[in-house]
C-alpha cells in the first residue's frame, strides 16, 4: 500500500491572472478585483486538472511518499514527476523508533528517469520495519521548476484554454445543447503528449 501527500504545495500558480486577462482579451488596466478572485480561482481548477490528467507535479511542490514496507525490488518508484530531489528517506525500525537513512550511503536517487527512483547501492539492502501501515516515508521535491516560466509552453497554453472555456460557459451546462460542458478538446490535445503512464 502506497499513499502520495502534498506537505508543501506550489508557491505560485503557472499561469497569472495577468496572462489570463490577456489571453481573454480583458482590459488589463481596469479594476476587476472579483473577476481576478474568480480568474485566479479558475487557473487553480485548471493547474490541477492538468496535473492529474498528466499524473505531473508542474510548479515544485513537496511531497510525502508513504509505504508499508521498503519494496522487495530494491527500489522505490516515486511518482508525479519530474523528480528534483529526495529530501529525506525514514522508516519506523522494529523497535518502533524513526530512522533517517543516508543518501549516497544507504540509498541512491535517481532524478533522470521518469518516474524518479530511490534504490539501493550496490551489495546494499533495505532494513527492517515495523509490521505497521506507513512505516517507510520518502520526502521528496516534484515539478518542473519554481516558476511558470519553467514549464513546458504547451501545459501553460492548456490552462490558458481551459480558464477561458469556463470563464465564458459559467454554467455547468452547455445551455444549447443541454450537454455536460466538458475540458476543451484543445487542452487535452496540448497536455496527452506529455502524459506519464506509469501511474494511475
Amino acid at each position: 500500500m502506497a499513499n502520495l501527500v502534498i506537505v508543501t504545495p506550489p508557491a505560485v500558480e503557472p499561469v497569472t491572472v495577468s496572462e489570463a486577462k490577456k489571453h481573454l482579451r480583458l482590459e488589463p488596466e481596469l479594476d476587476f478585483a472579483a473577476e481576478d478572485i474568480y480568474l485566479g480561482e479558475l487557473i487553480t481548477a485548471a493547474r490541477e486538472y492538468a496535473e492529474g490528467f498528466l499524473r505531473r507535479a508542474l510548479i515544485t511542490r513537496t511531497y510525502d511518499f508513504y509505504l508499508d514496507d521498503f519494496p522487495s525490488t530494491g527500489a522505490i518508484a516515486l511518482p508525479r514527476p519530474p523528480l528534483q530531489l529526495v529530501n529525506t528517506v525514514k522508516y519506523v525500525d522494529t523497535d518502533g523508533v524513526i530512522r533517517t537513512l543516508i543518501e549516497n550511503t544507504d540509498y541512491v536517487v535517481d532524478a533522470i528517469s521518469e518516474p524518479g527512483w530511490v534504490v539501493l547501492p550496490e551489495s546494499g539492502s533495505w532494513p527492517e520495519v515495523k509490521e505497521t501501515v506507513n512505516a517507510v516515508i520518502v520526502r521528496f521535491l516534484a515539478g518542473y521548476g519554481d516558476a511558470g516560466t519553467d514549464l513546458l509552453e504547451a501545459h501553460k497554453l492548456a490552462i490558458r484554454h481551459m480558464v477561458a472555456e469556463w470563464y465564458e460557459h459559467r454554467e455547468p451546462v452547455d445551455v444549447v445543447r443541454g450537454t455536460p460542458m466538458k475540458v476543451s478538446r484543445t487542452a487535452d490535445m496540448l497536455l496527452w503528449p506529455t502524459r506519464f503512464y506509469e501511474f494511475q
